[in-house]
């Protein structure tokens, strides 16, 4: 059976030893009471409610799946499902980061992320079910009223209801321009919603009284495309002044879809018939309340595959340690059983090691992206609030794209570390991997965001954003620079990152001959790019290892071992993609479309 240990002391050294976090959030206001041991204290009791709550439900979560009533449009979650988020709610767990105006415990976000990733780890397809609820109050919180913000704020804070982002059509995916979904306004300032949205992960459940629903649909009056889209608030049940549930609103579950993983999460088709709900934002400008939903879940997702990442490369090495297959090619390793364990071979070692690098470098990136977007919205100086909004938007796409194709490489290798074993339901790895495929897909599939990040974050503002990144990176090679032991990591830092920059000039100036040089090149940027900063981390956290590496604390040693993998088989990746970039358009669109 799987098992999962909270990666505690991971989490402790990038978050106290790396980045002092803590040092950071304490000249905010909001956080100046805020200690290392009130960060270590709320990760172990996440990590029991993880790994003690909702891990033993994911497999069978998995296996029994949820059930639609076709007759009132109600749909069951797995068994266990709804006891857990019983215990979530009673534990407080929903209020842990959100505004104690609304009834929020006012943690930092970065203290958060580090929890969620462990409910990944423990349970994706339970985790989304609350999980989407912070994309609704985040546009809630940013865009809403007054009057939405009192009341319905503290209920997606206590976690009494929860939240969905409804966008997608069946007609129209990512571009969301052309959905059709009407909104008709009322006399009385609301508005009736009709029509149908696809994909909607946990849009209909039996764990809360109350589902929140933010839904984009246009006005009659609505210019064409994505400038004529505005966002709305539709409540399962309706809600009174006071505050207590009305009748049933007509938004349905018309069906379940049937997915290749994240089974036990409902992926809902809604139908809207006329529902009621309010505005969010203003008319027209629906697209900026649902990039606050959208960034959110995409961070979010990076977290999902970080936390799948761990979860499978913690049983991929306890399964190599125990199973027995041939000898070691230099002899045998356990001359007194009958044939080794398979972790003394070579490749099994690199694809550990591969799951292993992944997990470490995205668990950096994550908690360093986190703690920007704490001090994005509570650092006194106005200066640092605009420069780390920058880099969390120029991180964003990083964190989802990369961190996700990542661990969709790192669960295939585990996989593949169990031979025939990994293929059967009951060990829980293949589980991982058709969970692990959804991440590059939700939230914009990762081309889209490739082409956010080199076509807007990068090129749309004439590379300022990345240049600010790079001249951290040039500031910490120079420190470093001149000591021996930091040579192995510095020095392909510092190539890689003039690599970038030649790269970034070459593409631009092919884009401005033709745009479609962006398309050709973007995905392979952004993988570059992806490596350049887990570089980075995986060299400041090489730092770190190498001054305290006579501390008699072997995990010091593990981390160094870690980075040096990094850097030796992981790194080079980037040569290849950078060659794939020049390669340009032509070789991709010089097929006649009727030879294909």
């Amino acid at each position: 059976m799987p098992q999962y240990n909270p990666p505690l002391r991971d989490m402790q050294f990038v978050l106290h030893e790396v980045l002092n976090v803590v040092d950071e959030l304490k000249v905010m206001p909001q956080h100046a009471d805020i200690d290392v041991d009130t960060f270590n204290a709320v990760l172990e009791e996440g990590g029991k409610f993880a790994s003690e709550v909702i891990f033993p439900i994911n497999l069978s979560g998995d296996a029994e799946g949820c059930t639609l009533d076709k007759t009132t449009h109600e749909v069951t979650p797995p068994k266990g499902f709804k006891e857990a988020y019983k215990t979530y709610v009673e534990g407080g767990w929903p209020s842990l980061s959100a505004d104690p105006e609304y009834g929020g415990q006012g943690l930092p976000i970065s203290l958060n992320q580090c929890f969620y990733e462990m409910l990944n780890s423990g349970n994706q397809a339970w985790t989304m079910y609350p999980g989407l609820s912070h994309g609704a109050y985040e546009a809630l919180h940013a865009h809403g009223t007054p009057e939405q913000k009192k009341m319905f704020l503290p209920k997606l804070t206590s976690g009494e209801w929860t939240g969905t982002m409804c966008l997608t059509e069946p007609h129209c995916g990512t571009d969301l321009g052309l959905l059709r979904t009407k909104a008709e306004p009322q006399a009385d300032g609301t508005y009736r919603i009709t029509g149908a949205k696809i994909f909607i992960s946990a849009g209909e459940h039996d764990m809360v009284s109350n589902i929140l629903h933010l839904v984009l649909a246009r006005l009659p009056d609505a210019p064409a495309g994505s400038k004529g889209i505005s966002l709305f608030v539709v409540p399962k049940y309706k809600v009174n002044a006071d505050g207590s549930l009305a009748e049933r609103n007509p938004i349905f579950c018309a069906g379940l879809e049937h997915k290749m993983g994240i089974h036990a999460n409902s992926t809902c088709q809604m139908v809207l018939e006329g529902a009621v709900g309010t505005m969010v934002g203003e008319p027209n400008k629906g697209l900026n309340a649902m990039f606050v939903m959208m960034n959110a879940a995409r961070l979010g997702v990076g977290m999902q595959s970080l936390g799948l990442t761990e979860v499978a490369y913690q049983n991929a090495v306890a399964y190599a340690k125990d199973r027995l297959q041939m000898r070691a090619l230099s002899g045998p390793k356990a001359p007194d059983k009958p044939a080794d364990p398979i972790i003394v071979h070579p490749d099994v070692r690199k694809m550990l090691m591969t799951a292993r690098a992944y997990a470490e470098g995205g668990r950096a990136l994550a908690i360093h992206t986190a703690l920007l977007i704490d001090k994005e919205l509570h650092h006194p100086d106005a200066d640092v609030r605009k420069e780390c909004a920058d880099e969390v938007a120029l991180l964003t796409p990083i964190v989802k794209a990369f961190m996700t194709d990542n661990g969709w490489i790192a669960t295939s290798h585990c996989m593949q570390v169990y031979g025939g074993h990994g293929f059967i339901h009951e060990w829980g790895m293949e589980q991982y991997v058709r969970d692990a495929r959804i991440n590059m897909i939700y939230e914009g599939t990762n081309t889209i965001q490739s082409l956010d990040l080199l076509g807007r974050k990068v090129l749309g503002d004439n590379g300022a954003k990345l240049k600010r990144f790079g001249k951290k990176i040039a500031e910490f090679v120079e420190e470093e620079g001149i000591s021996e032991a930091m040579q192995e990591f510095v020095n392909p830092l510092a190539e890689l990152g003039d690599k970038v920059t030649k790269l970034t000039t070459e593409i631009g100036m092919k884009a401005f001959q033709n745009p479609d040089e962006v398309g050709a090149a973007a995905v392979d940027y952004l993988r570059v790019c992806g490596h350049l900063v887990f570089a980075y981390f995986f060299a400041r956290m090489a730092k770190v290892a190498l001054e305290k590496q006579n501390t008699g604390d072997a995990f010091y040693k593990a981390k160094l071992t870690t980075a040096r993998f990094y850097f030796a088989k992981l790194l080079p990746e980037t040569a290849g993609l950078i060659r794939t970039c020049r390669a340009g358009l032509k070789p991709l669109m010089e097929m006649d479309e009727a030879l294909f």
